[in-house]
């Protein structure tokens, strides 16, 4: 297995001062090369999901298991190398570092994973189609190309698991599809598995396998997520 998540909570405190659980997966899990799409709407909870799995944030219980090492029970800095090594995560904002070239954000993430490899780098580059633009920073790009570096970063590592969070959703229909294609075929030739978070049909459509994030989210199916706002509840879930 790439992915085991077993007995998953994750709970939030409302402005009101309640505390309302966002996450509670029973099991869940994926296979290298599987490619999963979740749907949800916003407020679903989908977001909190993938941080959880990626380390970004630390469950209240349960327990996360990626490519054979744990994610759970280890200190914040060790999961953020975990991620850096296993994982790729597209972000709907792309999160580029718009003082950097395309090029050198490929590579600042490798910097923090497996370590520095040129080469691999500008070959990301050149298969997601940007072989003339290493040089160009962010600002120097269009949204659609701005989203193949986020692509190429997220590959950058070699990972076992790749994330992905609406990465589609500042794109048009034309661009958003094109992608798509790209997200799951380069995820596809280094063996990597996909799990993609969506509420857009038009993506959803492109998987052979949809799960709504209600059949394993038992939040979710309550309901519950969606009346929560505000900061992570104090109780339990400490790194």
């Amino acid at each position: 297995m790439v992915l085991q998540v077993e007995n998953l909570i994750k709970r939030y405190r409302s402005p009101e001062g309640e505390t309302h659980t966002v996450i509670d997966v029973p099991a869940f899990a994926m296979q290298p090369g599987e490619q999963i799409a979740l749907r949800g709407e916003s407020g679903s909870g989908k977001t909190t999901l993938l941080n959880l799995i990626a380390g970004i944030l630390a469950p209240d219980e349960g327990a996360i298991q990626v490519d054979g090492q744990w994610m759970t029970g280890r200190s914040e800095a060790a999961r953020d190398q975990l991620r850096a090594e296993r994982i790729g995560y597209i972000f709907q904002t792309f999160n580029l570092l718009h003082g950097y070239s395309a090029l050198e954000n490929v590579e600042l993430a490798m910097r923090f994973g497996v370590g520095l490899d040129r080469d691999h780098a500008k070959s990301l580059l050149e298969r997601v189609g940007l072989a003339d633009r290493v040089r160009y920073r962010p600002s120097q790009l269009s949204v659609g190309q701005q989203q193949r570096v986020a692509v190429a970063r997220a590959l950058a590592n070699r990972p076992s698991l790749v994330l992905a969070d609406e990465p589609t959703g500042n794109l048009d229909t034309r661009r958003a599809a094109d992608a798509m294609a790209i997200i799951r075929d380069v995820c596809r030739e280094n063996n990597a598995a996909l799990l993609l978070v969506s509420h857009d049909q038009r993506m959803l459509d492109q998987f052979g396998r949809v799960v709504d994030l209600s059949q394993i989210n038992r939040a979710a199916e309550s309901g519950d997520v969606k009346s929560v706002v505000g900061e992570p509840a104090a109780t339990g879930g400490g790194a």
